[in-house]
């Protein structure tokens, strides 16, 4: 059975909206190498269409110049990853890509019946009905060094408090910590 991993920037007061907290040359090394230990990326809807906008490769097989280069690995992994949609309203998706549809937690539970190294998720909305559901095997936060004053927050509307255990944690030049927790 392979594990469900949440993973994701936060501001110090719970803030998720992906632009706060932007990750520097040492966090997206550490996002692509975390990337790196699954084998698919579990998206919901806004999430896989923010990403895709921001990662997949033009179709000049070239990164615009705009791309600092230490990101370039990072959007190398993401591009090349498997992926699978959650959604209601998409009806194709494509960029390594397939829907997930039906019952969410039948869904994600055979997902994670395959074999190998894991799923990571990332986002807002599916991960907190994935945490509802007690899906998620690892949460993994990279708390930036900002206080954002604003949402969307992490895990706002959890059903049920989730007691976790610290994993490993990774400390970054620039103040952000990066955090893992498995659930007791």
């Amino acid at each position: 059975m392979r594990p469900l991993r949440y993973s994701i920037n936060v501001t110090l007061d719970g803030c998720c909206d992906h632009r706060e907290g932007i990750p520097d040359e040492e966090s997206h090394r550490y996002w692509a190498a975390s990337l790196g230990r699954a084998d698919a990326l579990l998206f919901g809807r806004v999430t896989y269409q923010m990403m895709e906008e921001a990662w997949r490769l033009p179709a000049t097989g070239e990164w615009p110049d705009s791309m600092p280069d230490e990101m370039i690995p990072f959007a190398r992994t993401i591009d090349g990853a498997k992926k699978y949609v959650v959604s209601s309203t998409l009806d194709q998706v494509d960029w390594n890509s397939e829907l997930v549809q039906g019952d969410l937690g039948t869904a994600v539970r055979d997902l994670k019946a395959q074999p190998g190294d894991g799923l990571f998720v990332g986002g807002v909305t599916l991960p907190l009905a994935l945490a509802n559901l007690g899906l998620i095997d690892e949460y993994e936060f990279v708390v930036q060094p900002v206080v954002a004053g604003h949402g969307p927050t992490l895990l706002a509307g959890l059903h049920e408090r989730v007691e976790l255990r610290l994993v490993g944690r990774q400390e970054f030049g620039s103040g952000a910590v990066a955090l893992r927790y498995e659930p007791v």
